[in-house]
């Protein structure tokens, strides 16, 4: 990779990697997960897994990506030459680009609703509707394939056209305006929610340290978000990584990232059920909340359809600094694998993430009832990709940190990391022991959902990985 592809400044990488980390999970999913699983109990082991997988593991895919200045899928196959380790090593590069390429086709879907609601929102179309209006607004969004299609287009469309611009023209310079604007109108949300709905509640929902509801289901969902918020495992932050100046510390910046996610996630949940509970309304889990439990309480609230705009704009915001992230990875490498220019790089890979969402938006719909589908895996043609990116992001997650762990020398991490040896000793034993077994139990928790077809891919795929690390671990002894 040319020296010039390097972020023009040290913090740029912060504000990219925050960008990939906060989208709508944060937005939504974390403070309800919070809220259900014991509030402060949740957030205590969410800490401890972020300290101990979320970090470590950050610190190792930054560190892969800076040290081959390559896509995850030429660095790893950079990285495998370099080190004379098995090339099935490889297997994370491809696990991370299969990834972003299959959640940028859903995820582009889902934030399409956002754009659908903040026209709905600034229109004051919404004003003074009931429940029953709203619900029915949203199940008419969702049953019409042209209006889909349609937002789907237009948010990919938009997120490309930042990527295609370029390193620092497009994503670079498009993160320094979005990433603070997405901070102050999250504020301005606190703000009016503080004032107009109920905060004490939402504070006793989301920070009461209950013990008893913090079931062992509990413990594994604060385990799997540790991983899942911070983008690990799809590519992402080791395309970003690469682009990451030689001088700034990796372990400051990993945890700045981890803290400021979560400060966002914790400040969403605030503002958001703030409102919710303000309306008396009730905290839901999943999409119903963020497009009919909130859009209910902004009718009912005074200024509550200019709020409404404004927080679906934020809800668009972190979307698109998600997608972008999820486009990189692919992007870069049909950049260095076959010479394309970015702008074409980039609109292969839309084109083609943009087609298979048109599964996720007939899912909704068409495909709706029993098809092929639900016949061969159980499950809709949404379930089986969302599915497919939650067994491939731990597993690939799972190999960076065995890679990052083993196959990395002592020389190399310390010169990438720049820091004491006490603080390596602990960084390498999470890497090795703590973070994989971890990891492991996130994976595995989706191994009993997986039906029919799916078990050999994903056994072949296990074996593969195993067989790589198997091989690395014995060259290590015998050099040793």
């Amino acid at each position: 990779m040319s020296t010039h592809n390097v972020w023009t400044h040290k913090g740029t990488f912060l504000l990219a990697a925050v960008g990939s980390a906060v989208g709508l999970g944060n937005l939504w999913r974390f403070p309800y997960l919070t809220g259900e699983n014991g509030g402060g109990a949740f957030i205590l082991i969410y800490a401890l897994t972020i300290f101990a997988v979320g970090i470590p593991i950050l610190i190792a895919e930054i560190m892969l990506g800076r040290n081959s200045r390559r896509s995850p899928i030429m660095g790893m196959r950079f990285l495998t030459r370099t080190h004379k380790t098995s090339r099935g090593w490889e297997t994370i590069g491809w696990l991370g680009a299969a990834s972003a390429f299959i959640i940028l086709s859903f995820y582009s879907v889902i934030a399409g609703w956002a754009l659908h609601y903040t026209g709905l929102m600034l229109t004051g179309s919404l004003d003074g509707a009931d429940a029953e209006t709203i619900a029915a607004s949203f199940d008419a969004l969702l049953a019409s394939p042209p209006l889909l299609t349609l937002y789907h287009s237009l948010f990919i469309g938009a997120s490309a056209l930042i990527v295609g611009l370029g390193i620092h023209r497009g994503i670079e310079n498009g993160l320094r305006i979005l990433m603070p604007a997405l901070f102050v109108i999250l504020m301005v949300v606190l703000a009016y929610s503080a004032a107009i709905g109920d905060l004490a509640a939402a504070a006793t929902f989301l920070f009461t340290f209950n013990v008893a509801d913090l079931s062992l289901e509990g413990w594994l969902q604060a385990m799997g978000q540790s991983f899942f918020t911070l983008s690990l495992g799809m590519g992402a932050i080791m395309a970003y990584g690469a682009y990451m100046s030689s001088d700034a510390s990796l372990t400051r910046t990993a945890f700045a990232i981890a803290v400021v996610d979560t400060a966002v996630a914790m400040i969403a949940g605030l503002a958001i059920f703030a409102l919710v509970f303000g309306a008396g309304l009730d905290p839901g889990e999943g999409p119903g909340l963020m497009f009919v439990t909130l859009p209910l309480a902004f009718a009912e609230m005074p200024g509550g359809a200019l709020l409404g705009g404004v927080f679906f704009i934020l809800v668009l915001g972190a979307a698109i600094s998600s997608a972008i992230s999820l486009i990189e990875p692919v992007a870069a490498f049909l950049v260095e694998r076959f010479d394309l220019e970015r702008p074409q790089a980039v609109s292969a890979m839309v084109i083609a993430s943009w087609a298979l969402g048109l599964l996720t938006v007939f899912s909704f719909n068409l495909m709706a009832e029993a098809t092929l589908f639900h016949t061969l895996f159980g499950r809709s043609a949404f379930g089986l990709l969302e599915l497919l990116t939650n067994i491939f992001m731990p597993l690939g997650g799972m190999l960076i940190a065995l890679f990052a762990g083993w196959a990395l020398t002592h020389g190399e991490v310390m010169k990438e990391m720049r820091t004491n040896e006490t603080w390596f000793r602990v960084w390498r034993f999470l890497v090795r022991f703590i973070a994989p077994a971890a990891v492991a139990f996130v994976f595995l928790r989706t191994i009993p959902q997986v039906e029919g077809y799916l078990l050999p891919t994903i056994g072949a795929v296990v074996i593969v990985g195993a067989f790589a690390a198997g091989r690395t671990f014995l060259a290590e002894r015998q050099e040793s």
